[in-house]
């Protein structure tokens, strides 16, 4: 189901909008200028965005070109009754999908975002063909509990039991459940992820089990959960200690007997799906405080891996800044880029809140921004 952003800072318009769109089945926000659209567009995980100029604070030709900066893959289309021909090609050339007039024609304007959604797909299916095609990224590591991590992994792979991976945010997490997969009888199968912290607790159980037509308002047409679209392979539940409890009873139930009912359904619909499950909580203190069920615990947690911290590993971060040099400097088409013993002295004492994924963006900072080699005054100036 896809989100939506109007921004416009007359109440009338976007009241238009946002009933149109719920109709055609899409999720709504709505931001009555450029700086709180900003705000939440930051915040959110918005699928496209409709945007006016003319507005206080931020208008939409400057929220255009922050928002492209934070994230150049969502389409954005300016709406304006104040615009001319100069103003639709400036629009796009700082990259708007498109311009509408107001009052917008509003058979266009629904054609024109299912041009920007079906471009948005292409894109976003290129992406993971280009990652299937580059191969899953290596398991970077050679102290014991990484060395731990992979033979884990060998073991249990091959056979259908459940996994339950914990660690902090950015640790490498999703790796593992990539891991699991690609060296499983499933390979060949899809590997679904669902974020469970990303999707609001009302629809958590449409994403995960499907609805049938009318089953709610905004259901104008049945959908296929992800348990049925990971049939025959693995379903990753990233975050799953932040899934609501009625969704935790139906994840339970499936699991127990391989069947799933859709939302607004009384059809059974047998599912053959291997779960591997993550969280960055502690699930058995929120089992004691009542926020997560017992007995999906011991369901989810037959395999434990836990993901150590990036502090927790310090003697790897040589290994992963060379591995990352080498990696960016192949996605920009450079030479590979040297680091001075007293950098990588650095990067090794830092405190690392952020993990693997705070390392390598620190990693790219460093190479876009130093000379031709990474010196310690370098690391003080970027990190």
């Amino acid at each position: 189901m896809a989100s939506i952003l109007i921004i416009d800072d007359e109440r009338a318009i976007r009241n238009v909008l946002k009933d149109i769109l719920n109709n055609e089945g899409y999720i709504t926000d709505e931001a009555p200028d450029g700086e709180e659209g900003l705000k939440k567009f930051k915040a959110g995980n918005f699928d496209l965005v409709l945007c006016d100029i003319k507005m206080p604070k931020i208008d939409g030709i400057e929220f255009l070109q922050q928002a492209k900066q934070l994230n150049g893959d969502v389409p954005i289309i300016i709406i304006s009754g104040h615009g001319n021909i100069d103003t639709a090609v400036d629009a796009v050339k700082k990259g708007a999908f498109d311009y509408i007039s107001k009052p917008p024609d509003l058979n266009r304007l629904l054609i024109t975002i299912r041009n920007a959604m079906d471009k948005n797909i292409l894109v976003k299916e290129t992406k993971v063909l280009k990652k299937k095609v580059a191969g899953i990224q290596e398991i970077i590591g050679q102290t014991t509990p990484i060395i731990k991590i992979k033979e884990t992994i060998e073991k249990v792979a091959a056979t259908d039991a459940r996994v339950l991976v914990t660690g902090e945010n950015g640790s490498g997490k999703e790796l593992v459940a990539r891991w699991l997969h690609e060296k499983s009888n499933r390979a060949a199968g899809p590997l679904i992820e669902v974020n469970c912290a990303a999707i609001p607790s009302e629809l958590i159980e449409s994403e995960l089990f499907g609805h049938e037509k009318g089953s709610f308002t905004s259901a104008v047409k049945q959908r296929i959960g992800k348990f049925e679209q990971a049939s025959g392979g693995t379903l990753f539940l990233d975050e799953i200690g932040d899934m609501s409890l009625s969704a935790q009873a139906k994840v339970l139930r499936a699991l127990q007997e391989g069947r799933i009912t859709r939302v607004g359904g009384d059809k059974e619909i047998a599912v053959d799906v291997r779960v591997v499950a993550a969280t960055n909580k502690d699930l058995l203190e929120e089992v004691a405080n009542k926020n997560f069920r017992l007995d999906l615990y011991h369901r989810l947690g037959v395999i434990l891996i836990h993901v150590p911290s990036l502090n927790q590993r310090r003697e790897d971060i040589p290994l992963l800044v060379n591995h990352f040099l080498a990696e960016i400097a192949k996605e920009y088409g450079q030479a590979q880029k040297s680091i001075a013993p007293a950098a990588l002295d650095l990067l090794k004492s830092h405190n690392w809140t952020g993990n693997i994924r705070e390392l390598r963006n620190v990693v790219e900072r460093l190479i876009i921004l130093s000379g031709k080699q990474i010196i310690a005054e370098d690391v003080k100036n970027y990190i």
